[in-house]
């Protein structure tokens, strides 16, 4: 069984030294920066991208690939709905095979609950006019064939789409590097240079970059960033398991998910497995003192989370990880050059046994890659997409609790239209920055 492709070994495509300035500096070579660097690029703005390891190498790579409207929470919805109408022209633009197809997405119900549930998000589908219905036992049998289980019913949309990760987000990378983006792999952001109160430049392991916007994002690593310039915010990051199947026939051409597995077809011709809703929280100093504020989301689904005591050395909110250094030596962030978490073995067997269990006729499941990444995530379960009040100049975009990637291009186009200064087109209170000390009581995102 190969592990996950990306790692810190891989060749460095991206090198070139680090300008003397730049009109905006991104840190975090992941979906969001990428395509945050493309969109400013557009509007002639000479854009540089730090990315302390690899281009994709941590979660824009290891997510479930999906790109969908269906289950949104409805304030990321219409940003996601653009991001919808984009990947078709990045994908073309791009020129090269990402696996981008509209197979839709299926949500599997086998409670009453779940049925309620899809009954809810049907209002909202509704008032933004998609795609989405519902469907009944019987057309459940038609849209996924010769699957067993006994199912109450089923959401889809099948508008939405499904697209490899590893593959369209090193393309979107090439793209802004020919739209004249400086990609620097290898390059670690240590720390802001702040001047008369506002940001001034980033200190860089290859040296200091002055400019006047910085876009954070980071991540999981965001948060750890923040803290050693005195902001807080409450992000931690959990680790969930994924692994592609060795190709085998066809059962489904799109993305669905049950109470126990979500799976999604490949390019390959396999299928990418992960287990529905559960995931592994590494309980370090973050950890504890962000409690209170995820509450409300334990409350509402106290058994999706597992829980570690102590995560490896150099993660994140590891106990031992540095939060204070200085920016002329080295920094956690070159410690670790790609967060690669090992995958659970018992996620694995429990995916198999379960893709076994839906279609038994698949015989045997045999991976032929498995690896496991670490989500960023919020209290509510949507993002930070916000300035920083107390630091002028600088941008946070971080959190996007697994929904990064499909609505991906939309936030990049978002995120470089506050750059600008230009009007957005969407209502961001939702994504403020200060929505978590403002006695603002915290709100469950909708998604599903």
């Amino acid at each position: 069984m190969n592990a996950f492709p990306f790692s810190e070994n891989d060749p460095i495509v991206y090198a070139a030294p680090p300008p003397k300035s730049s009109d905006v500096v991104i840190i975090g070579g992941g979906i969001i920066g990428i395509t945050t660097a493309l969109y400013l690029a557009q509007h002639n703005q000479s854009v540089t991208v730090l990315e302390k390891g690899r281009v994709a190498a941590e979660q824009s790579s290891r997510n479930w690939g999906w790109i969908r409207k269906q289950g949104r929470d409805e304030d990321e919805l219409p940003i996601m709905i653009e991001a919808a109408r984009l990947w078709p022209q990045l994908a073309q633009e791009c020129g090269e095979e990402i696996g981008l197809r509209q197979t839709g997405v299926t949500y599997l119900a086998s409670s009453d609950k779940e049925m309620a549930e899809f009954e809810a998000f049907m209002q909202i589908a509704a008032v933004h006019d998609l795609d989405t219905r519902i469907l009944n036992p019987g057309d459940v049998s038609k849209q996924i064939k010769n699957m067993t289980g006994t199912f109450k019913g089923a959401m889809i949309t099948p508008s939405d789409m499904r697209a490899e990760p590893s593959l369209a987000v090193p393309a979107l990378a090439r793209l802004a590097r020919s739209k004249g983006v400086r990609i620097i792999e290898n390059c670690a952001a240590r720390m802001l240079d702040i001047a008369a109160g506002r940001t001034a430049g980033v200190w860089s392991e290859q040296g200091h970059i002055a400019t006047s916007a910085v876009v954070l994002a980071g991540g999981a690593w965001s948060s750890l960033f923040l803290r050693k310039h005195d902001i807080t915010i409450p992000q931690l990051s959990v680790k969930a398991t994924v692994a592609a199947t060795q190709p085998m026939p066809e059962f489904h051409d799109g993305a669905a998910v049950e109470k126990h597995i979500a799976f999604r077809r490949r390019l390959d011709g396999g299928y990418t497995l992960a287990p529905a809703g559960s995931h592994r929280l590494y309980l370090g100093p973050d950890a504890f003192r962000h409690a209170a504020k995820y509450f409300p989301a334990l409350r509402a689904d106290p058994l999706g989370t597992r829980y570690a005591f102590r995560a490896p050395p150099g993660y994140p909110d590891g106990w031992t990880t540095p939060r204070d250094w200085t920016p002329d030596v080295p920094g956690p962030f070159e410690k670790m050059r790609v967060l690669n978490p090992a995958p659970d073995v018992s996620d694995l067997k429990s995916i198999a046994h379960g893709f076994q269990r839906l279609f038994p006729q698949a015989g045997e499941v045999r991976f032929q890659k498995c690896w496991a990444g670490m989500i960023d995530i919020m209290p509510d379960t949507v993002p930070i997409v916000d300035w920083v009040p107390t630091h002028p100049g600088l941008l946070v975009a971080t959190g996007m609790s697994g929904h990064g990637f499909g609505i991906g291009p939309g936030m990049g186009r978002v995120i470089s239209n506050l750059i600008l200064g230009n009007e957005t087109g969407y209502n961001l209170h939702r994504f403020r920055f200060s929505r978590f000390t403002d006695g603002s009581a915290i709100r469950l995102g909708t998604s599903l």
